[in-house]
């Protein structure tokens, strides 16, 4: 190894230190002892173990329950609005899921099912995917557009 390039190392490796040093400094110094409510001193080996534990958690990728659903609900927007193009259209067909079954697949209102409440063990034992292509097919035959089909549940409340 060169002159230069061991020069470069021991600089890249200080910086990374003192980046290092000055993070667990920064973020540990706010965290709080449970026993005595003290911050722990900056350096410490439980505020490290603790400045880890969470930057390991999160760049796991961890999500909870909530980030799930949300994740799911947000893809079965996004097929449907391939299967419905005209935004408007999908806006409606929105609400309409959204009132009947606020995009939860297994949702139950007597003897209807899914996102959009039909009146079907078929229709419930489909996957969100199926249950939408569905009331889309369904909402275009009997209504003829998805907007059609909300001014229709606004006055009767059903669709």
């Amino acid at each position: 190894m060169n002159t230069s390039s061991a020069k470069t190392t021991r600089h890249n490796k200080a910086l990374t230190s003192t980046f290092t040093e000055s993070l667990d400094m920064y973020l540990t110094g706010a965290l709080r002892s449970s026993r005595s409510q003290r911050a722990p001193k900056a350096g410490s080996s439980r505020g490290r173990y603790v400045l880890w534990g969470v930057l390991c958690l999160t760049a796991c990728g961890l999500q909870s329950a909530d980030a799930k659903e949300i994740h799911t609900t947000d893809m079965y927007k996004l097929y449907a609005h391939s299967r419905v193009i005209d935004y408007k259209q999908f806006q409606c067909l929105n609400k309409i899921i959204t009132k009947e079954s606020r995009w939860n697949v297994s949702a139950r209102n007597g003897s209807h099912y899914g996102l959009g409440q039909m009146r079907s063990t078929w229709y419930r034992d489909l996957d969100g995917y199926r249950q939408l292509d569905a009331t889309i097919a369904y909402i275009t035959k009997r209504y003829g557009s998805m907007c059609n089909a909300w001014t229709h549940h606004i006055k009767r409340n059903y669709y």
